[in-house]
Formats: C-alpha cells, structure tokens, sequence
C-alpha cells in the first residue's frame, strides 16, 4: 500500500478509499502509468491518480489511440491499464480492446461512469442511450473481454484482485467500471478470493508424454514450431531450453515471430505455407513428427491455410492442453508438459540445417530507386540487439516477417486482429514502457493517417522512436488482396506531407524524404545519431511494389 494514502478514520481503523485501493493493485502489478482520455464521469478517478505516488497519467489524443498505447505497453511490460469515460469513451476504445483480446494481450480497462445515485433513479443522463439503461455497455464488453465487473466500495477487495488474476492468468483484457461518485469512498475490507488457478493433471500428463515419445521415437526428422501464445504465456526460456536439450531444428509462424531468438543456431526461419521460404516449408512439412507451442492456425498466419502440417504427426502444445493427432490431453498446462518432454532425454542426432535467409543479399545500386528487394536489406542491417520493433498491419506486416531479428529484439504486430493504424500508438505505449530502449516503428501512409495524432502525443512525452513511412500511393495491401478488380478509387488516400507533423503538433523532430537507396543509407545515420524522434517517408514509384510475401499471395488468390 502507498504512504500518500487518501484514507478515513472510524474510531481507530483506517479506511481505505476505493480509488486508492484500485491503484495499489495496479501498482502492485508494476503499472506505472495509465493510459486514457478524460472525461466528466472518469475526473474523481483522474484527480485522485494526479495525487497518487508512483503512477503516472498519460493522456492520448483520443481513446482508441489510447487502447492501441496500452496494447504495446502490455507488450512490452506484460501488463497495462486503460481509463475512459462512460459511453462515448468507452465505446471508442472498444476496437482496441476486442484487439487485446484477439492478441492475448492483457489490458485492465476502467471506466468512470455517473454517480450511483443517477443510476439508481434511471436519470437520463449525456454519454447514454437515453433510456436509463447503465449496464448497456458492460454488456457490450462481455464478449470482447475475459471478464466485467461493476466495481462499489462493498466487492472492490473481491472485484479489482479477481479481474486482474484472470487478466494474468487468461492474457485477456478485463472490464472494471466504477461509478464516479464512488472512487472516494472507504471501501469494505474484505479478504480477497481468487478464482483457483488451473493445474496440470497427473496422469493425463503422463498420457500425453508417452503418446509423444512413441511419436519422437518413430520419427528421423522432428522440427520445432513456434507460436505467439508461446510469448504471451511467457514460455519462451522453456522453449529454448527444449531445443537446446532434443538438438531440435526451430521455425517461427508469422504470429510467434520474435518468440524465438533468431541469432540463435537451432532457428531455422519462418514457416509461412507458400507464400514463405520454399526451403523451410519443405523441411517443416516433410518432418515425421512436429512439436508446437501456442499454435494459432488462423488465416493470416498460415499463408491463407496453405500451410500443409500433418496433424497425426503434430505435438500440439497449448496454454492448458495438449492435442497430438485426434487425441486431447486437457489439463495439462504447457509449462509441464515442456518439462515432461525434456526430462526424456531425448536428443535428435541430425544436424541443424541452413536455409538461405531472404535478406541478406547485397545492397542494391546505391543511386537506384527504393523497392522492396532494396530497403528490406537496409532494415535487416540497422536493426540492433533489444530495439523494439512495431510493424503495422499491411505491407510491412509480411515483409518484415522475413527479416532476421538480432538477440532480445521485442517484435510487435497485430497478426490476428489487424487493424490497420494500430501501429502508431503501439509505439506510443511502447516508448512509454521502455524509455531507455530503441524504438522503430514501420508503417504504412495509408495506416498512419488513421492515428497520426499519436505523434503528438510522443513528441509530448518526449519519446524518441524512429518512424519509417512507406509512402505508396495508398492501400497497397488491399490492392494485393483484391485480385478480383484493378485501380480501385476507394483504395486511394491523400498524398500528406509526413515530414510536417512535427512541424503542425508544434514541436522539431529529425526528418527526410528519401526516393534513392543511397538517400535511405545517409537518413538511417543521421538518424540514428539525432536522439530525438525521427520520421523518414520513404517514397515509392511503383504502387504495387511489395516483398515476394505479398507476390506469391497475390498468385495464389488469383489461382
């Protein structure tokens, strides 16, 4: 609990207020700032944090913006916090949320709503539907969250500790709303009650090794997949520990990328189905037995289900079971079965082998026009040991899921929910949760004129992030998508001056408008030596130019 404590006094017992008693629990949790906009009914809660030691308020330029920044801090920090006024706040925020969700990105949002008494006489009340309905959009949030709550000085002890245990537990965002009235008042001591946590079952563990040992031990070939539940269920010492003791070959899908330590001998590169390295695909898809960590076979991480994996000959690790060929091992959790595996003592006696890598070809002509084939490499080279990487929906979404990430990079996109202008404020939220580490953020003209105004919002806090700006034209990506009609007008946008944002949000960054390699060379030095925020558009000729990703998808829908 804090020193700073806003409490009353009832003959000799403290009281704690609710407010107090919420931000100790996210302290506790090592939040250190809150995200959010404000709003009427969230000011009891705003006032009372401005006061609170050791959590800082960070206010975006609007609430969606807001939900995508605590998203790439929870990425980075393993959790985070979101306030937002009742209604118009909320709602807004909502699309980041359902993303949270869909990314096992664990996000405690909170809502300020009207004071209690105005809810309890039905009052027609602004920021609702007019009809003295106030539980209309929790509701709403229950199937976007893992968990809602309306918070009040009786059940907060019960309330605020369960929400945030089954946020860590599930890595799903939680609902909380407190209505305004309430934030300052004692809240009724209680010993908190945690859902029990799920634990493995002895025998069906047993059950489940000994049907994946007979599989390992049929097999000449076993290769090691990895996905991006392994990350978020913070598997990923375990996983390399596994590798490391069966001497087994690893592949990252698009989801998992960056779960993996891709400097590290045993990575082999991305299993993208067709669209990927034909090399990895075919070593991956002729192994007799295949062992995966938080698998998500999902569209857009199996090249649009073209990814051919045998499932009898699949190891299917998930967060609380196992799945090999059509047997099911519930509870079993996937840290134990890790552990079961590795006690075998099995060891694959194959060397590990070595695919050429997309992007480590030499530089192109250095007066020659960018393209894909020639910023790529440039990327790869500059990327350095622990930089957070943010990719944005679209064109670099699949491009640089081709590049090798160096030693304790954090990778950031929205593999499964992708929605487009994520990117952005992620970098935001990820700037705020690592200031002393390198941010790059990579994203599309299209993406970035849907929440631009979180530059404003860095440039504020003095973050220093170095934002690439691939300027083609528009929407490339729906352009490759849509193989059913060409010159489509609603995939066109306004040509901005990116380089002036800074400029018009009233403060001076580092920034250049490269057309040439040689112009993308000299802006990555400059900028990496500015220790400001850096903004680098990159202008491309050819609207359709992309990485082979996106080619060999674009051959594959027309077929």
């Amino acid at each position: 609990m804090s020193n700073n404590r806003e409490s009353s006094v009832v003959g000799n017992e403290v009281q704690v207020v609710l407010g107090e008693y919420l931000f100790d629990c996210l302290k506790n949790e090592g939040i250190t700032e809150i995200f959010g906009v404000p709003g009427d009914f969230n000011f009891s809660l705003l006032d009372h944090l401005e006061k609170y030691e050791g959590i800082n308020f960070v206010n975006g330029r609007n609430e969606l913006n807001s939900g995508y920044a605590a998203d790439g801090y929870a990425r980075v920090k393993g959790i985070a916090a979101l306030i937002t006024t009742f209604g118009v706040g909320e709602l807004s925020a909502c699309n980041a949320i359902a993303g949270s969700n869909s990314e096992h990105v664990p996000v405690i949002h909170i809502v300020g709503a009207p004071p209690s008494i105005d809810q309890q006489e039905h009052k027609l009340m602004h920021h609702t539907l007019m009809d003295g309905n106030f539980d209309t959009f929790r509701k709403v949030y229950e199937p976007i969250t893992a968990y809602t709550a309306k918070v009040t000085p009786e059940n907060a002890m019960l309330e605020i500790p369960t929400a945030i245990h089954i946020a860590k537990e599930k890595k799903k965002p939680v609902y909380l709303v407190i209505a305004d009235d309430l934030v300052m008042k004692p809240i009724v001591m209680r010993k908190p009650m945690l859902p029990k946590s799920p634990v493995t079952n002895p025998k069906t563990l047993q059950a489940a090794l000994a049907h994946a040992k007979q599989l390992l031990e049929s097999s000449e070939q076993s290769v090691f997949l990895v996905d991006v539940k392994m990350m978020r269920f913070h598997l990923q010492q375990d996983a390399l520990a596994l590798a490391e003791a069966m001497n087994l070959p690893v592949a990252s899908m698009m989801f998992g990328k960056g779960g993996f330590d891709e400097s590290h001998p045993n990575f082999i590169g991305m299993y993208a189905g067709q669209f990927g390295s034909d090399a990895v695909r075919s070593f991956v898809e002729s192994a007799q037995c295949v062992i995966s960590i938080g698998l998500v076979w999902a569209d857009s991480n199996t090249a649009k289900f073209s990814a051919m994996l045998d499932p009898l000959k699949l190891v299917d690790i998930q967060p609380d079971k196992v799945k090999i060929g059509q047997a099911e091992y519930r509870n079993v959790l996937a840290q134990d079965m890790i552990k079961a595996l590795k006690s075998l003592g099995f060891k694959q006696e194959e060397p590990i082998p070595k695919f050429p890598l997309p992007y480590t070809e030499e530089k192109q002509n250095p007066e020659g026009l960018l393209s894909a084939q020639s910023y790529y490499p440039r990327i790869q080279q500059m990327l350095k040991v622990n930089d957070i990487v943010i990719g944005e929906t679209g064109s670099f979404f699949y491009g640089l899921s081709q590049i090798r990430l160096p030693r304790g990079v954090t990778y950031i996109t929205q593999g499964g929910w992708q929605s487009i202008g994520y990117a952005t404020p992620s970098t935001f939220g990820a700037c705020i949760a690592a200031p002393e580490r390198r941010v790059l953020l990579f994203t599309g003209d299209g993406s970035l004129q849907l929440t631009a105004q979180e530059i404003s919002s860095m440039l504020a806090n003095d973050c220093k992030p170095i934002i690439f700006v691939l300027n083609n034209c528009g929407y490339t990506i729906e352009k490759y998508l849509n193989v059913k009609t060409e010159n489509q007008l609603y995939n066109q946008i306004p040509n901005w001056e990116y380089t002036k944002l800074p400029e018009a949000f009233g403060e001076s960054a580092f920034t250049a408008v490269v057309k040439t390699n040689k112009e993308l060379d000299d802006a990555i030095k400059q900028a990496e030596g500015a220790n400001k925020l850096c903004i680098i558009e990159m202008i491309i000729n050819n609207p359709l130019d992309a990485p082979e990703y996106m080619v060999k998808m674009r051959e594959y829908l027309k077929r």
